[in-house]
């Protein structure tokens, strides 16, 4: 028995001395499994400056928007686009050029950047229909899905806004994006887009 186990029973009067070696021997922490480390036990969380990795490339994009959003609309409008991402700031961020030829020729641009610090993703977007870079979508990856939020204006009100990313093949990639009418409680889908890689 060790000092401090030995100094804490001899202070513990009137406390049956097996019932507080049994709480010392539980509060221990436990050793590793044969054959790990501790550093294996106890993994640091990921860093995950290689998040979007994946979408690097050129990409065919297949887009279904909803005619008019929050309004209880099943008008789905459907077009295509082409979308390029490359890495940017040794890893730390990537950009993309969005293109399309729908509502008369629409450009974006999406940019994201890692904080290793927080370990998260801010994502930002901006087109050629304003040139205004909009507030970040905040998030990371877990179990392969990636899913980022934020707010975003909507008839004159800012509402939480939420993209995601899944089903992340070598060759193909699902996306949609959300509004919330109600400050999260329920979610309207407004925007999905299917990517498939150009070779």
């Amino acid at each position: 028995m060790d000092r401090q186990r030995r100094t804490i029973l001899q202070l513990s009067a009137g406390a049956p001395i097996a019932a507080l070696a049994s709480r010392l021997h539980a509060a221990a922490p436990s050793p590793p499994a044969a054959g790990l480390t501790a550093a294996d036990a106890n993994p640091a969380p990921s860093d995950g400056r290689h998040d979007f990795d994946f979408y690097f490339g050129r990409w065919q994009v297949h887009n279904r928007r909803l005619a008019k959003r929050l309004a209880g609309s099943n008008d789905w409008i459907e077009f295509d686009a082409t979308d390029e991402c490359r890495p940017v700031l040794g890893g730390l961020g990537s950009v993309d050029r969005y293109l399309t030829d729908w509502n008369g020729g629409i450009e974006g641009f999406a940019l994201r950047l890692y904080r290793p610090q927080t370990r998260q993703w801010l994502v930002y977007w901006a087109s050629d229909r304003d040139g205004v870079l909009e507030a970040p979508l905040t998030g990371g990856f877990q179990g392969g899905v990636g899913v980022f939020e934020g707010l975003e204006a909507h008839d004159g009100a800012m509402l939480p806004s939420r993209a995601t990313w899944s089903r992340i093949q070598a060759d193909s990639v699902h996306w949609e994006q959300a509004l919330s009418p109600d400050g999260g409680r329920s979610w309207e889908t407004n925007w999905v887009m299917r990517m498939t890689r150009i070779a």
